[in-house]
């Protein structure tokens, strides 16, 4: 007999003060990213976080390809190995899926992203993206082997370490009480932050699908913080942040799928002090994501690194351009005049290289070919670009160079 939706309460932290207020922190830092760079700026940087988003969401399920080799794949150039083209397909694949995410979020202004509709679209718009060899789930103590259906929740019991989940038959229920329980509007202030918090391990506890719960479950919790407009959100990486704190992570999500130990232990069936530890580890995460992106986006730091990052490529150094032409150092000061003003006329930045008319417009050519300069018409203004690699130059500690 199916057990009651309740079973995954408390559904927040029964004391949540400090918490509230370490959420109202981020909320305040996140915003204040927004002003450290041109709007047009940080679109194309939001582009680029993309493929940071995904290589960190694959290396949290142990997959590892790096950002160069996700960027190839976006071009439909794939490894000739097998292994690593799948690997390349999945990291498109999650590219994808976030996209066709933030595309309902734009055009459904209703959307619930709690919903069992929305949860299952994430899994179903991912799985039918990947390799075949993905789909298949070999249970170790036995060999039994499974098929992930995309979309579809599991019709069969699992155990994920000392973890067991709900029974299969329990799923609708359970998934139909989370979505009401943490939608965005029964929650208000800093305490919407904390709920998709508390929101992205009771996905996990929940764990509705035969495989793919955890990158479901970051999906989700992007989706919810862009749903509840979290300003600045998108500039920085809750799945970097994850990643790079991997076993802190695992072991604050295993803690907080305990039983409630004692009467001092919350009202609820599972642990309240697991939740809280697992919210407050969550919320200490995205703080230091904020904290690192703001560090980055100072103005004059960016402008150094864009001149540092030159000079190496001057001289053929630069990290993660092997092979590549070398820049002249006038380029610095056109990226430079694009970083400032958001769009430039062509002209305006031919100018403030300094050079003759016909060498700049070359350097302009050669730096719209490599990324670093984007426009979306053969004469048009052009923008910032952050192409993979320059990124981990600009933005050291992005991603493993």
């Amino acid at each position: 007999m199916p057990k009651s939706p309740l079973q995954f309460t408390p559904f927040l932290p029964e004391q949540t003060e400090d918490l509230e207020d370490l959420s109202l922190e981020i909320i305040k830092k996140s915003a204040a990213l927004g002003a450290r760079q041109h709007l047009i700026t940080l679109r194309s940087l939001k582009e680029m976080l993309r493929v940071i988003n995904s290589y960190y969401s694959n290396l949290i399920e142990g997959h590892n390809t790096h950002p160069r080799d996700i960027v190839r794949a976006m071009r439909q150039d794939y490894d000739a190995e097998p292994a690593k083209r799948n690997l390349q397909l999945e990291s498109v694949a999650h590219i994808r899926c976030q996209q066709l995410m933030e595309a309902r979020l734009r055009d459904e202004s209703g959307l619930l992203v709690t919903s069992r509709d929305f949860i299952t679209f994430l899994h179903s718009e991912f799985y039918h993206r990947i390799p075949e060899d993905f789909l298949v789930v070999t249970y170790p103590e036995t060999g039994k082997k499974s098929y992930v259906v995309p979309g579809k929740f599991r019709e069969e019991e699992v155990v994920i370490g000392r973890h067991v989940p709900p029974c299969h038959n329990e799923l609708t229920t359970l998934a139909d009480r989370f979505a009401d329980v943490y939608q965005p509007d029964h929650h208000h202030g800093a305490k919407k932050l904390l709920a998709a918090a508390a929101a992205h391990h009771r996905l996990m506890w929940i764990h509705p699908f035969l495989d793919g719960n955890g990158r479901v479950a970051r999906l989700f919790t992007e989706a919810y913080l862009l749903k509840i407009s979290i300003e600045g959100f998108g500039l920085w990486s809750i799945s970097r942040g994850l990643a790079r704190k991997s076993t802190a992570y695992k072991t604050a999500l295993s803690l907080a799928d305990e039983p409630r130990r004692n009467d001092l232990d919350g009202r609820g069936t599972l642990t309240n002090k697991g939740l809280t530890d697992f919210c407050r580890f969550f919320l200490e995460v995205c703080l230091d994501q904020v904290d690192y992106m703001g560090s980055l986006l100072q103005l004059d730091g960016l402008i150094d690194r864009i001149h540092g990052y030159i000079n190496l490529r001057n001289n053929n150094i630069a990290p993660g351009s092997e092979g590549a032409s070398s820049l002249r150092v006038e380029a610095g000061r056109m990226l430079q005049e694009v970083l400032l003003h958001g769009e430039t006329a062509r002209g305006a930045v031919v100018r403030a290289s300094g050079l003759k008319e016909r060498t700049a417009r070359n350097l302009l050519a050669q730096l719209l070919d490599e990324g670093l300069l984007q426009s979306d018409s053969a004469k048009g203004v052009v923008r910032m670009g952050f192409p993979i690699h320059a990124a981990g130059w600009l933005f050291p500690e992005l991603y493993p160079r």
